[in-house]
């Protein structure tokens, strides 16, 4: 298929279907993890394994999902059958995004796949919220899942069910949020099985493949036109959890005929607390970064990773292997690997907006028969075109905030302050944005657990822009590491300050 229009209207009508697998997906969540800050992703693949659309929802969600279906095709799907997952060794990220795939049906053929993954309050673990601070192995982090058969051939594995409910804190929450993931990948099989009975298994087939292909051929254009560039770059992550010891990450980058290559040797060996991270993320990182070079008419598939080419070295914290931990590695170790990348382009000669926040500031609050997890905004760093937004989810996040009206019905806990911290945002031309400042009263006994990043090292500036404020955690005014986990009694009140962005000029 060459017709450009062809192809726009093909891109539409998949990634509609994708975003009408979210819009089920929230509107049946129990969870406001899910259900109002939409911490989840859906897409679409062939019956390839070739993602072919997704929706506009979590990057590092949607560049790791290839891997989880190749794993479950590995596992020979029959039609109607839905897996479920969320080992980092078979496609996962981390253990609380469990991932459910759908093998769509065309009669006595598998056609496609629709799948969703969404991050559950709790999967059982060592702590409350399966987000732990101190885990030196996968299952210290919750209930491990191998790609394993949920529903077959349309009919759901009761047993299987119960088994997964019986190891986590909030099982009727659990209930209802999988029930929600089951009806938004039955969404995306409708969806796919309306397109091939209009049009054809065939023209869908095509459709798909053209579509890969020519998001493809406009990367490997953009690329091009970078031909030559080299970039080096090196960071690090503020300890791992265990110890403060930071962890120095490095990355070579090249630009050669139409490819992307990413070198991590220099890059420290898996740690041995959990800000390791699968060799996925690490991919999603990259797709993120090469996808925000390409313009917005690029559709979002498989066809933009071809061009991406990654080099590890062996037991390396950003290929981690079994049994290493994992849980901050999806939401830290991304972002850093995220701020890596744009620093060796922009040292390649590259014009890149200055660092955003770097961190997902996460927060996990637990109690008895109740959890809770949510990731805060910050200072989006400034760029040639302007100041940096404030008070959003950077890189490889997209989340919305949770209402706090949300929050406190279903909590014990009482926001006190949730406003942006005014001035957070580094000096320049174009100021970074600024970061947000929220303030939690709990109500009940309960266990806090914070797994963040930029508090000692600030988000830097570009082209002469100052960097943006680091960011704070405090327990009744007193400091806490970046990576900590506390009990608490009521009428703690626990405050945490994001990162600004930094300035550009």
């Amino acid at each position: 298929m060459s017709d450009a229009l062809a192809l726009a209207v093909w891109g539409s009508a998949l990634a509609t279907i994708a975003e009408e697998m979210g819009s089920v997906l929230i509107r049946g969540a129990l969870s406001p993890n899910i259900r109002e800050r939409r911490d989840a992703s859906c897409a679409l693949f062939d019956a390839e394994g070739r993602m072919v659309a997704q929706a506009a929802h979590i990057p590092v969600h949607l560049g790791a999902l290839p891997e989880a279906v190749r794993a479950v095709r590995a596992r020979e799907p029959r039609p109607g059958d839905v897996f479920l997952l969320n080992s980092p060794w078979a496609g996962g990220s981390h253990l609380p995004d469990l991932t459910m795939i759908e093998a769509i049906a065309d009669g006595a053929r598998v056609a496609g796949f629709a799948v969703v993954r969404a991050h559950h309050a709790d999967v059982g673990g060592m702590s409350p919220g399966s987000m732990p601070q101190g885990a030196t192995e996968l299952v210290q982090e919750g209930l491990v899942l191998p790609p394993v058969r949920l529903v077959r051939e349309g009919v759901m594995d009761d047993e299987l069910l119960a088994l997964v409910l019986a190891n986590v804190r909030t099982p009727d929450e659990r209930r209802g949020d999988l029930a929600a993931q089951r009806a938004a990948c039955a969404a995306g099989a409708n969806g796919w099985r309306a397109l091939m009975a209009r049009h054809g298994r065939d023209a869908v087939q095509v459709a798909g493949t053209s579509l890969l292909d020519y998001a493809e051929r406009r990367a490997v254009s953009r690329l091009q036109g970078l031909e030559g560039a080299n970039g080096t770059a090196e960071d690090i992550l503020e300890g791992d959890g265990v110890t403060d010891a930071p962890i120095p990450l490095r990355v070579a980058l090249r630009v050669r005929e139409g490819a992307l290559h990413l070198d991590f040797a220099g890059t420290s060996p898996m740690v041995a607390g959990n800000v390791n991270c699968p060799i996925q993320v690490t991919r999603a990182a990259a797709l993120f970064v090469l996808r925000s070079l390409l313009d917005d008419d690029v559709p979002t598939n498989d066809g933009i990773a071809r061009p991406i080419h990654i080099t590890t070295p062996d037991n390396c914290c950003v290929a981690a292997r079994s049994p290493a931990a994992v849980a901050a590695g999806n939401v830290e170790m991304s972002q850093r690997v995220t701020d890596l990348l744009f620093a060796a382009l922009a040292d390649a000669g590259v014009d890149v907006p200055a660092q955003g926040q770097g961190t997902m500031n996460n927060v996990t609050f637990g109690g008895a028969g109740w959890t809770f997890y949510e990731t805060l905004g910050g200072g989006q760093g400034a760029s040639a075109a302007g100041p940096g937004p404030s008070a959003v989810h950077v890189g490889m996040s997209n989340t919305r905030n949770t209402p706090i009206e949300s929050l406190e019905h279903a909590y014990p806990i009482v926001i006190e302050r949730y406003a942006i911290r005014r001035g957070s945002g580094g000096s320049g031309k174009h100021p970074g944005g600024d970061g947000v400042i929220r303030r939690y009263r709990v109500l009940e006994p309960c266990m806090v657990t914070l797994l963040t990043e930029r508090r000692s090292r600030a988000p830097l500036g570009a082209h002469g822009g100052g960097p943006g404020a680091s960011g704070e955690n405090l327990l009744n005014g007193e400091p806490l590491p970046a990576k900590c986990r506390r009990a608490l009694k009521p009428g703690d009140v626990l405050e945490i300050r994001t990162p600004g962005g930094g300035g550009w000029g």
